[in-house]
């Protein structure tokens, strides 16, 4: 299990060497810059990199994949222009495996299942919808879930990714009648307080692209009663 190794610059950064870095994102935060112009993550690592190692000029930092900005949990970065190529093989080829953990208000009808929907993206609210079948510009979309456990009012699931797509958790987690808390998008009645989702990328496992050893990252659930309780 990985442990924190710093939370220095406002990052929580779960495992580091010369090739990788890998922090737990907070709610809120963006992976890359986007049309808001709020400091994105990226730029936040960067920094930390410089003022750690006293880095002269820029600082070289690969965005190897992103994740919602109101969602929490691993975020995978590389530090060589070595590493990067190998680790965008590792992820476009499915050889990287990502687990995710959401609180949903709904129990659904199967403890665990296979769900597999064709969704469509509407750039215009950013939003995706999910169908049975294949209908025009959808992809297809598969993602298997089980229920952890019950907390109070709530159900803790742990996803599978087999694709990855635009929003593909939370619309496939809706579609089922379980929209996950906090998220009005997808048909949950109340925002949470900090304007997150629960959902939180909760462990990655890939063999290092370099070191070829076999990594296992677990990050930290937020600071949160409800999310606390669901790692006890």
């Amino acid at each position: 299990m990985s442990k924190i190794l710093s939370n220095k610059s406002n990052l929580q950064i779960l495992y580091e060497d010369n090739h990788i870095i890998v922090v737990n994102k907070r709610a809120g935060d963006i992976v890359q810059g986007d049309k808001t112009g709020d400091k994105p993550l990226s730029e936040v690592v960067k920094s930390y990199l410089k003022d750690m190692y006293n880095k002269p000029g820029n600082v070289y930092l690969g965005v190897v994949h992103r994740l919602d900005r109101p969602t929490t949990g691993i975020v995978l970065f590389s530090k060589t222009s070595k590493a990067l190529p190998r680790l965008n093989k590792l992820f476009s080829e499915k050889s990287a495996k990502k687990t995710y953990w959401a609180l949903v208000k709904n129990e659904p009808q199967k403890t665990e299942d296979k769900l597999i929907h064709w969704l469509r993206k509407n750039p215009k609210n950013n939003k995706s919808t999910a169908f049975p079948n294949e209908v025009d510009n959808s992809k297809k979309a598969i993602l298997k879930y089980k229920v952890l456990k019950k907390l109070d009012n709530f159900y803790l699931l742990e996803v599978d990714l087999e694709t990855g797509r635009h929003h593909q958790i939370r619309v496939q987690l809706s579609s089922i009648g379980c929209p996950i808390k906090g998220d009005l998008k997808y048909g949950f009645d109340r925002s949470n307080k900090d304007a997150s989702i629960s959902l939180h990328a909760r462990t990655l496992e890939f063999i290092h692209p370099v070191k070829k050893e076999a990594l296992k990252i677990i990050a930290p659930v937020p600071q949160d009663a409800l999310w606390q309780a669901s790692e006890h």
